[in-house]
Order: C-alpha cells, then structure tokens, then sequence
C-alpha cells in the first residue's frame, strides 16, 4: 500500500515539516499515522491538494523507460539537525535585511522552483516534461516549506535529479557503443530559453545523441585533437564523473543550492553560503592565493570567465576575456590536459590555482562556442602596484589639423586603498585618490589642455574612494546615496572644498565599468562636470552586499559553523537621484565595441533588481556640458568612424559576434559545423593579431584606432569648450 502526503492551503503546508523521506525507490514517502495526522489538520471545507504524488500515482504518469537493468538508487543525504533551524533564518533575514524588504510570498516561491530545478538542469537534458509538470503543483508552497524548516520537496525534486541522471548516464553509455552519422543534417539547441524537456524516455534520448555527436565534432575540433576510441572513452569518463559528483553530495550541498534559489529569487547577488563554502570563502580572502586573476563561475556544466582582475596575471596574458568558457586545465608546460566540463567550480578552481611562477594551461573555447584554444598562464599574485594607476601625456593631433595638444591620460583599474597604511595613519599610504592626484599636479606643470579618465576595465573596489576621487574633480558636494532596507536614504558627500584639476574632463566607460565605476562616472555627469564616452551604458551593478554569519546571528556569539548568508542590503543612487543599478551610465558619446554585445551586464543576470530612482540631493552645476557641443562631437566621431577601414572591420567582427551569440541551436553536420568553425577562428585569428601588436605590459596608454578616437573627442572637446569660454567671455 502506497501512501499519499497532502498538504492544504500554504498556512497549513508547514504540517509536512520532517514526514518526507523523498526517495524515488518506492520508499513510502510519509507514515500513515503521519498522513492521518495531516488529514485531520484540514480546515472546514479546504479543498486538499497533492503534494508529492505516490509511487503509484508517478508510475501511471511518467514516461517508461526503456528495457534495461535499472541503475542502483542512489541513497540520498539526509538533512542535518540544524538545516531546518537555518532554513528558518534564512526565511526571517531576507525580508528584513535586504533592500527590497519584499516578504517571501509566492512569487518568490515559484522564482525560487525554478530556480532550484535550473540549478541541477539548466540545459533541460536530465528532467522529462512530467518531472516537471509534477515540480510546478508546489510553486506556491516553497516559501512556507522555508519558513517552517521544511526540506522535503528540495530533497524530493533532488532525488528525481539523481534518479535521471542514472538514466541517461546508462543511455550515453550504449550511445557511445554505436555508430554516429554526421553527414545528417541534424541541429541541437544551445540557448536554455529555446531548449525544453523532452516529453519521453525516446525522446531524451535522441537528444542526447544528438549532444553526444556535438561533443565529438567539439573534441576533433581543438587545438589538440582528440578523436576515435579515445574520444568515446574521454566522454565517458565526463558524465561518469558527472553522475558520481551527485551521488557525493551532501545535506550541506543540497541546503546551500536550496535556499540559494530562494535568495536568488530576490536578486542574483544574494546567497546562502554553506559551513564548506563559508570556509573556503574564509580562506581565500586571508592567503592572498595565487592564480590567474579572474572571476569564474559556472554556466551550464561549464567554467565561465567573468570578469578578468586587472593587474593579474590572465590580465598579463591579455587573451582570457569574460565570456570565455574554461574546458580543461593542465598543469606545467606539458601536463595533461584535465576535462572540467561538468566539474564542480570549487575543484576548478583547485586545479587553476598554484604557487606564483607555475605555468597553467587552459582549454578555452572564446566566447563560449568557439573551437577551443589552449593558453599558457603564468601564475602570479595581483600587487597593488600592477593596478595602481598611471598616467601619460599624449601630443595629439586631429587628422584635420597641424597642430597638436597635449592631453592627460589615466588609466585607473581600481579603486583601491592600502587598508593596513591608513589603519596606521602611514603618511604615504597608498590610494587611489592619492596616486591620481599626484598624476593630476604633473598634468597641470606640464600644461595639458584636458584629461582622459579611464574606467573601461575599472570594476569598482572601494566606495570611500569613489568617493574622495569624485572630490578631485568638484569643489564640494553629495556624490552618492545609498537606501537600505528600511527604505531610509543617506547621502555621501565630498566635504573637501577645492579641485585639484578645474579643467576638461573625459571619463572612458565600458560594459565592464561597474559599481564605484559607475558612482563616479554617474556623479561626474550629475554635476555636468565632464562627458562619458565609451560603450552605450556601463555593467549596472549599484549594489552593495554584506556577509551575516548564521551562526552568530543565532547565537549572538560564534559557537558553530552554520555558514552564512551574502545579502543585498543596500542600493547605489546618484546625485541627481537615478539609480546606478540595471541602467548603469549612459555614455554621451558611443563607441562600437564588441564588449557592449556580450551578456556580461548586470541586467543579464536572472531577477536582477529593477531600476528606480529616490528624490534627486541638492548640489552643484558645471557648465562643462552644452548640448550643443556634445552634439557636434557625436555627429563629427560617427563620421570618423565610418571612414576608418578598421571600425568597419570591427563592425562587422561585432555583427558575426551577434549573430552566432543570438543563434538558437548549431547544425551538427560535419560539414557545417567545421565550416561555422573555421569562420569564427578566422575571426579570433584577426583579434589575435590585434592583440599581439598591442600587448605590450610597460605600455600606459595603447595607440589603437579605439584609443585614437577616444582622443579626437578629447582634443575636440577641449577645443569646444574654450571657444564658448572665449565667447561668453566677449
């Protein structure tokens, strides 16, 4: 006799709270006593509604699987004492400390359900339709399950996970024992928006061998080809160790992946860091490790780049861009080549790491499509040195005119502080403000006509310094302000009266110009002070996120390792009263660039949260932006550009770029394939080259078409400026 737990309306839902075992084995899900005690809590003339359907029930709607020996249940986890206590927590902090100040309700619960489904199958390969049909009947019951310490549907919809991916790991394993034909004309999706469940057991798959003939035109198609036996068997091996990572996955791992989608369904910067993460976070922020200085992530079984720090040793190397997907790591010059499709980030991240002046080499499809390439990455640490800034005087000349003009460049890639030197009241503690300054004081003796600030790889670092460098550029005055989760808002001002450069200011944004980028560059507009040029917009993060050690705050003292929660509790607001965050900065004056195509921006990122402004601070004007000057400098670069063969070229690279980021799904006929390859190596082959002529790690400011038009607008500014200074003069 089988066994049907109910729940009722959501007040009730939190009756369930430890009855589900989840196993998809057949275990009776639930006591009958139990059942009966469920029953008896129904309300008068509450209609009841299946929770988790019973065996029987499962096996009259889901789809059979084909004749073979079923794989051995994988025995699931069971939750530790304290997950429901956290989960509890979990529930009561989000409401109160972030920004939003939003209750769980239901729509966080079905953001969260997705969420939590995506995280273990986000390219819809694993679950079959009626999985899902079955998930979607509890999308408004996740909120009271979390309130009440309930983990029974996550472990439930974890140990159906477990239960397909046996499925199709014994599917790919008689695939691989068959004959592939890719002279078919055949297509397999690639966009998780586009993809869907298979509705049955054939249906999954041919799906899959249609996945398994991409990886095997993926793996001939490589800088070191692998092909044949070797191939089948190094595919094997991949979803192997796939299905083995799950089957050591504990309570901890399926807590943090849970109540993680319920964070995340309040924006994508909120988590919940289990004891092992919080830890290894712990660790990595007091050893200084060594390694390639990048930010990676994970996107659909693969190691993503997201964002490259300046100053490190990838940024060194110049090649690794964010986007870029990681395949496989090896070790030294001639180490073997490690397959990471698949591997949990915390193992990837174990391999890339190593002692500073150790060589890495790294599978890298550009992009994340293209035929992967193999860097060698020597291994350093990120001195504060190699991100400091530095500056330049550039003699320009307009291709119009004789004449030239001295023009300061900064590049800034930070905003940085030397903590430790201003906790001693060290004299000449390093900053970022202090070192632009002395830049600034040699640009005056040396007379320059205006400044170049750039920011285009700058991804923020410390807000008070945001702050003061603002200060360098206005007299006095708000620069940001920031709303918590009360709603209350406070302003941020420079309080040091006087500038120490007055004149022509341009500030060069990117894509990738985020957080205290964006407070400056955003306040610099505010004020009319300056002009940005550069990409349409910058990354849009105006957020600001704080870790809350769960274990303290149970407890008010640490007494155990319970992990922590990294929330949102605060937003980023310009002076006049814009939001920083989904929008970013508008630039005044755009540049192509592929950089603006890539999905790298805030707004990219699932359940990012929305644009909104508070009511603007009162300061000052600068009368350092007359439209009408702005407006002849934008007709004047789009003419440049559109005579110069290589923004041409680069305008055509970035509509290739876009039209095989927008495709749906690949053809997996030979033929086609190679040939879609052979175009997109052609394409990294031209960027290479690029690359090469301008890499030069001693170089400050680099002589690029790019650069040079960033400083025809400059140099025309300036001049434009001065001529309406003379006529208001007169």
């Amino acid at each position: 006799m089988s066994h049907r737990l109910r729940t009722y309306a959501p007040q009730f839902a939190v009756a369930t709270l430890g009855f589900l075992v989840a196993l998809s084995s057949g275990t009776p899900l639930c006591r009958a006593q139990d059942a009966t005690i469920l029953r008896e809590a129904i309300p008068p003339g509450q209609q009841p509604v299946e929770l988790i359907p019973s065996e029987g029930a499962r096996q009259a709607t889901a789809p059979q699987a084909p004749q073979r020996k079923p794989a051995r249940p994988t025995q699931l986890p069971k939750p530790a004492p304290q997950d429901g206590v956290v989960s509890r927590l979990i529930a009561r902090l989000m409401p109160s400390e972030h920004v939003s100040g939003k209750e769980l309700n239901d729509e966080s619960s079905a953001r969260a359900l997705d969420l939590y489904i995506e995280s273990f199958d986000p390219l819809k390969l694993y679950f079959l339709q009626s999985d899902i049909d079955q998930f979607k009947r509890y999308s408004s019951v996740v909120d009271d399950h979390v309130r009440a310490g309930n983990l029974d549907l996550a472990y439930y919809i974890f140990g159906r996970f477990t239960q397909r991916v046996d499925e199709r790991v014994e599917t790919i394993r008689q695939l691989l024992q068959t004959d592939f034909d890719f002279s078919v004309d055949e297509q397999v999706v690639i966009d998780r928006d586009a993809a869907q469940y298979a509705q049955n057991v054939d249906e999954a798959t041919d799906r899959w061998r249609r996945q398994l003939k991409l990886s095997l035109l993926d793996l001939k198609d490589s800088d070191e080809p692998v092909v044949g036996q070797k191939a089948r068997d190094q595919l094997m091996r991949r979803y192997d160790r796939y299905a083995n990572r799950w089957k050591t996955t504990s309570s901890d791992d399926i807590l943090e992946i849970f109540l993680t989608a319920v964070t995340n369904s309040y924006d994508p910067h909120s988590t919940y860091m289990s004891p092992a993460t919080l830890e290894d976070f712990t660790i990595s922020m007091s050893l200084n490790l060594d390694g390639i200085g990048a930010s990676l992530g994970e996107k659909d079984g693969t190691t993503q780049v997201k964002a490259i720090i300046p100053g490190g040793a990838a940024d060194l190397h110049g090649k690794l861009k964010p986007d870029d997907a990681i395949v496989s790591v090896g070790q030294g010059e001639e180490g073997e080549m490690v397959d990471i499709i698949e591997m949990p980030l915390k193992d990837v991240v174990k391999l890339i790491r190593g002692k500073a002046g150790s060589t890495v080499r790294l599978g890298v499809r550009p992009g994340g499509t293209g035929n992967m390439e193999v860097y060698k990455i020597v291994r350093a640490r990120v001195e504060l040195e190699d991100s400091a800034a530095r500056g330049e005087i550039i003699e320009h000349q307009l291709p119009s005119q004789n004449s030239t003009m001295k023009i300061g460049y900064i590049n800034l890639p930070s905003f940085y502080m030397d903590m430790e030197g201003a906790k001693r009241n060290d004299a000449d503690f390093r900053s970022s403000t202090r070192d632009v300054a002395k830049i600034l004081e040699d640009f005056k003796r040396q007379n320059v006509g205006g400044v170049v600030l750039d920011l285009s790889r700058n991804g923020g670092g410390s807000l008070t310094e945001a702050i003061s460098l603002t200060g360098l550029f206005i007299d006095q005055g708000p620069v940001v302000q920031v709303k918590d989760a009360n709603g209350s808002v406070q302003k941020y001002d420079d309080d040091n009266r006087g500038t120490v450069w007055d004149g022509p200011l341009v500030v060069l944004t990117s894509k990738l110009s985020a957080s205290a980028s964006e407070i400056f560059a955003g306040a610099i507009k505010d004020y009319r002070r300056g002009i940005v040029v550069g990409d349409p917009q910058t990354h849009g993060k105006g957020t600001v996120q704080t870790l809350m050690d769960i274990g303290q705050s149970l407890f008010r003292i640490k007494r155990a390792n319970y992990g922590a929660l990294k929330v949102t509790l605060q937003q980023f607001y310009l002076p006049d009263g814009e939001s920083t965050q989904l929008k970013g900065v508008a630039a005044d004056i755009i540049l192509p660039s592929v950089i603006s195509k890539m999905p790298v921006a805030e707004g990219d990122l699932e359940y990012a949260l929305e644009h909104d402004r508070v009511n603007p601070a009162r300061h000052n004007l600068y009368r350092m932006v007359p439209m009408d000057l702005i407006n002849s400098l934008r007709v004047n670069s789009q003419q440049r550009i559109a005579q110069n063969d290589e923004f041409t070229e680069l305008l055509r690279r970035i509509e290739l770029y876009v039209q095989q980021k927008d495709q749906k799904s690949i053809s997996i006929n030979e033929e086609k394939f190679m040939q879609r390859r052979a175009e997109m190596k052609a394409q990294k082959d031209e960027e290479e080259e690029e690359l090469e002529a301008q890499l030069n790690s001693d170089e400050i400011f680099r002589d690029t078409y790019y650069n040079q038009e960033v400083m025809n607008i400059a140099h025309q500014y300036i001049d434009g400026l001065r001529a309406q200074n003379l006529a208001r003069a007169n």
